[in-house]
């Protein structure tokens, strides 16, 4: 450690260089696999009995399990995923056997394939996700593969979600010690509007419940109250990202939460845009740029623009693979106020430990939209490599997740 506490950089390269040594035996682990495979397919195929075939055939997830230590299914699945990455998405393929993509990564694109019709979705797949993978965590790549499928594929996604809203249901699981589970499987932007009601419940001065305590009692109180009275009910705000062709209806086109975490069919979140309670704040985004072109609230109460259009902006923390809510991080200073403004380009959402990270630190940030930033803890300023390209105006702001935009 040197004395502002940096990591040894030789170690840190010795890290990454056994991280892609790694992924490399990854690789060459499931290329055997599929050799196994493959030729045991060829050598069943002269067998003269069906049945016998199927027996011998049958046996390959067995016999490669018990040589790697993986269960029957457990091959199986790995090798349909390492079908479709060789099949679907060559150069993610190549980039998995290089050792730039550990099985992880690739094993999620290839289940973000799996949910693409078209060939040339495909392709625009594999042109665009490595360098994503390659510098985001597994978390953050899952949801960036969640809204590339959503757009490329509109239609196919809104059918899709369509047949699982069909599905949806409610269970009551009752367990020990007089003790239930209630689990719903319901649309994913009422169920984001349901956890916004019950994080925005008041606590009263001196209530000892937990925030999971005051949450369950909130929840048994909406459910159960015959008449609910409009006071007195906690506001929620929700933040959706619809692309202003896909608003207008020109386009097909999801809404994607302000974090990133889910996406729904645009149609169904302007079903639900004014409840008394509850409303969606509406980014306006160009789908090329990703620019926001307007900033607007629908419903009877205005929010504090500025914090609130900063969380949908940022979506998360913004230090790197840090996947918290922005509206659960600090407003932070990226240079420290009274020096730096109190405006849109100086603030940023910093998960509570983030914060004082960036404060006592000397620290090199690698952000979600790949920019690298500096944080010297003796001005607590914050220096990005490039200009800032996150500004606020009146009605202007730009939407930054670190992902190359869909075409």
């Amino acid at each position: 450690m040197d004395e502002n506490g940096n990591g040894n950089a030789e170690a840190l390269d010795a890290l990454t260089a056994r991280a892609r040594e790694r992924a490399r035996a990854e690789a060459s682990e499931i290329v055997d696999m599929l050799r196994f495979r493959d030729a045991e397919l060829v050598r069943t195929a002269g067998i003269e009995s069906p049945m016998v075939r199927l027996v011998e055939r049958s046996a390959i997830p067995l016999e490669i399990g018990q040589a790697v230590g993986l269960s029957e299914g457990q091959v199986t699945n790995r090798l349909a995923a390492a079908d479709r990455l060789r099949e679907r998405t060559p150069y993610t393929w190549r980039a998995f056997r290089d050792g730039r993509l550990d099985w992880a990564r690739a094993r999620e694109v290839s289940s973000a394939a799996l949910l693409l019709v078209h060939e040339s979705s495909h392709r625009r797949l594999d042109e665009s996700v490595v360098g994503y993978a390659a510098t985001h965590t597994v978390a953050e790549l899952r949801g960036w593969l969640k809204r590339f499928v959503a757009r490329v594929e509109a239609e196919e996604a809104a059918q899709r979600a369509e047949a699982a809203r069909r599905q949806r249901d409610v269970q009551v699981t009752h367990v020990d010690d007089a003790m239930a589970w209630v689990n719903a499987f319901i649309p994913s932007h009422q169920a984001a509007a349901i956890d916004a009601r019950l994080r925005r419940t008041p606590r009263p001065d001196g209530d000892d419940r937990t925030r999971g305590q005051v949450r369950a009692d909130a929840f048994i109180d909406l459910l159960l109250a015959e008449d609910t009275p409009a006071s007195g009910r906690a506001r929620t705000d929700i933040g959706v990202v619809i692309d202003a062709d896909v608003l207008v209806g020109a386009e097909p086109g999801p809404a994607v939460s302000d974090d990133g975490t889910w996406t729904g069919p645009a149609e169904w979140v302007r079903e639900h845009l004014a409840p008394d309670d509850t409303f969606f704040h509406r980014l306006l985004v160009d789908p090329i740029t990703r620019d926001v072109l307007a900033h607007e609230y629908v419903g009877r109460f205005a929010p504090d623009v500025l914090a609130t259009a900063i969380s949908f902006r940022d979506g998360v923390c913004q230090a790197p693979g840090c996947l918290r809510p922005a509206r659960d991080c600090d407003l932070d200073h990226r240079e420290p106020h009274p020096r730096g403004p109190t405006k849109g380009s100086n603030l940023w959402a910093l998960h509570r430990r983030h914060h004082a990270m960036k404060s006592h630190r000397t620290l090199r940030w690698i952000l979600p939209s790949g920019r690298t930033v500096h944080a010297e803890p003796a001005t607590h300023g914050l220096t990005p490599d490039v200009g800032s390209d996150v500004e606020h105006r009146t009605a202007r702001l730009l939407v930054d997740r670190g992902e190359p935009p869909v075409r």
